[in-house]
């Protein structure tokens, strides 16, 4: 440690919000170079080297063959899938001295279908996995939590190329499990979940979430069955529709200062002459925004009906509308547009003038709502849909909470937080469609390749085993990706215990062990915090007990201290490493 490239602190970075990034800084592992951009110090990368290699290993197993693409690339591919502009601002754009687009990438399916359609031809040659372990890079708008959300990140990406449905399930398969036991050798705690494909397209689609309170992903699961899913993924289970004939008529009512949904519910309730009670549930919220495809200049105004109980949560907005781009309407926005009246909307002002209106799955034929009557201080009482209002569709927008029914039809949800670590898709032909990958088959008829995608967050995972492996005193890394396996430390100034430790660690050196030896000239108490904070799963202290023949070995994670005799510890150390 006298020579290594580290400087430990004592106090948590300024900007840092969760524990992986106070630790990792604190320990030494990275250093903030600029909003969402990091430099990986020796520390850093020798556990970013030892999870790469836990992935390679698990890929080359399934038959992946890596390769490695540039991060710089050009604009023709991304425009012939129309990702040049769906990616919108989160892509990193730029013009080489000649004026020519490129971009830094942020995934590679184009340049991976282009390289198989370049070499490969014959229904022979497949199936194929290719994979890379390399930079990526992506203009977050709010990077946050040091790795785990940054500009540019490390990623493992592989592809699958199939003849068939068939094929492209198997090697899905494949790498389902494969992933599961990259993260049961990293030691994660995670779950796999339900997702939604987003830009990527295709079908199939899963998450891997390593758990954890400070992830940005929000996930349910069933108390009964084994449904699990991203809140983005999940599909609300509509009631069934009732018939309209006999329900009362729709009436408008004066319903003054009555704005948002608690002072209506509470108005309505005064209202003894309607003869029955109201809920935040009875009622219809009409939530505007704006909405920009990919590509076009104007915005389109969409009106989102969603039941009063219920928020709009804007992470399942996005996704249902993914990939345009979504915002609430301004003040502007209601000033073009008078009709729109703030607090007050309802379906017939938005179909009067050629608003589109999606509403939530439980709103179908026959459910009776209490809605905005497009005037200022009026409401209308048991507007009924499919016989006084039609909407255009159906969205899946509003928040998810715990206690819903489960959408596969067994118990309740209950949510929780998690990080998102992999994802894997089912693509399909989308990309071999926009560039015509075909192989001749066996009947000399081009068969259209079918394809999957599955990526790993190689840097993302260093933050999320560091989220879950922590305590008060510093990081506690698995074995499996620990920067060294043994940290010896040398608690004396006694020239036989230097020369003590640094033949313990030769020897551990020797027998195959990593070590990191603390030989600065630092008290002890210092060098202890230094080694819980750093979190090497072993330390080997070597102290005033070597005059009596012992040394002591401590275990970080359970804090357990063992003496053993100085002539057995690297036998001792050897086989605890190894096991």
């Amino acid at each position: 440690m006298s020579s290594l490239f580290l400087r430990t602190l004592r106090e948590d970075p300024a900007d840092a919000e969760v524990p992986s990034h106070k630790l990792l800084v604190r320990a030494g592992y990275v250093r903030r170079v600029a909003p969402g951009g990091y430099s990986w110090l020796p520390l850093g990368m020798r556990v970013l080297r030892n999870i790469e290699n836990v992935v390679r290993e698990e890929m080359n197993a399934i038959g992946g063959q890596e390769i490695q693409f540039p991060a710089l690339l050009p604009r023709e591919p991304y425009e012939a899938t129309g990702r040049w502009t769906e990616y919108g601002d989160s892509l990193f754009r730029l013009k080489d001295r000649k004026g020519a687009d490129y971009l830094l990438g942020p995934t590679h399916e184009e340049l991976f279908t282009l390289t198989v359609k370049g070499e490969y031809s014959s229904y022979k040659d497949y199936p194929v996995v290719l994979y890379q372990i390399q930079t990526k890079y992506r203009d977050e708008a709010r990077p946050r939590a040091g790795i785990l959300r940054g500009r540019e990140f490390v990623m493992k990406d592989s592809y699958s190329f199939d003849l068939d449905d068939d094929g492209l399930k198997h090697s899905y398969e494949l790498h389902r499990e494969a992933y599961i036991k990259i993260f049961d050798r990293l030691g994660l705690d995670y779950v796999i979940v339900a997702a939604t494909s987003g830009a990527m397209g295709g079908s199939a689609s899963e998450e891997f979430l390593a758990v954890a309170e400070t992830g940005e992903d929000t996930y349910v699961r069933s108390t009964e069955s084994a449904f699990a899913a991203n809140v983005e993924a999940v599909v609300t289970p509509p009631p069934p529709e009732r018939p309209v004939e006999g329900l009362p008529e729709a009436q408008p009512h004066y319903t003054p200062n009555t704005p948002t949904i608690d002072s209506l519910v509470e108005f309505l309730n005064f209202k003894t002459e309607l003869g029955r009670t109201f809920t935040a549930a009875d009622t219809l919220k009409n939530v505007m925004v704006k909405i920009r495809r990919p590509g076009e200049q104007d915005w389109q105004i969409l009106g989102i009906g969603v039941p009063g109980d219920r928020e709009v949560d804007q992470k399942r907005l996005e996704a249902s509308l993914e990939p345009a781009e979504v915002a609430l309407l301004d003040e502007a926005d209601f000033a073009a547009n008078p009709f729109l009246v703030k607090g007050y909307i309802g379906p017939k002002s938005l179909r009067d003038n050629g608003v589109r209106y999606l509403v939530d799955p439980r709103v179908v034929t026959g459910t009776a709502w209490v809605t905005g009557a497009d005037k200022p201080d009026h409401h209308v009482v048991d507007l009924v849909a499919g016989r006084d209002f039609t909407p255009d569709g159906t969205i899946e927008a509003a928040e998810v909470r715990e206690g819903d029914a489960s959408p596969d039809g067994h118990g309740t949800l209950v949510a929780a937080r998690g990080i998102e670590i992999g994802h894997i898709f089912q693509l399909g032909r989308k990309y071999a469609d926009a560039f015509s990958l075909d192989a001749l088959g066996a009947d000399s008829k081009p068969v259209r390749i079918t394809m999957g995608s599955y990526g790993i967050g190689v840097s993302r995972l260093v933050a999320a085993i560091a989220e879950q492996h922590n305590d008060e005193l510093g990081l506690v890394w698995p074995r499996a990706v620990a920067p060294f396996d043994v940290h010896v430390v040398i608690a004396g100034k006694d020239d036989a215990v230097a020369a003590g430790a640094e033949k313990l660690a030769a020897d551990l050196d020797a027998a195959g062990v990593q070590v990191l030896l603390d030989d600065r000239k630092s008290t002890p108490g210092v060098k202890f915090a230094d080694a819980e904070l750093i979190g090497v799963p072993t330390i080997l202290v070597v102290g005033r007990g070597l005059a009596k023949g012992v040394v002591e070995v401590k275990d970080r994670e359970s804090g357990e201290r063992t003496e053993i005799a100085v002539d057995e510890a690297v036998a001792h150390l050897v086989k605890l490493v190894r096991s």
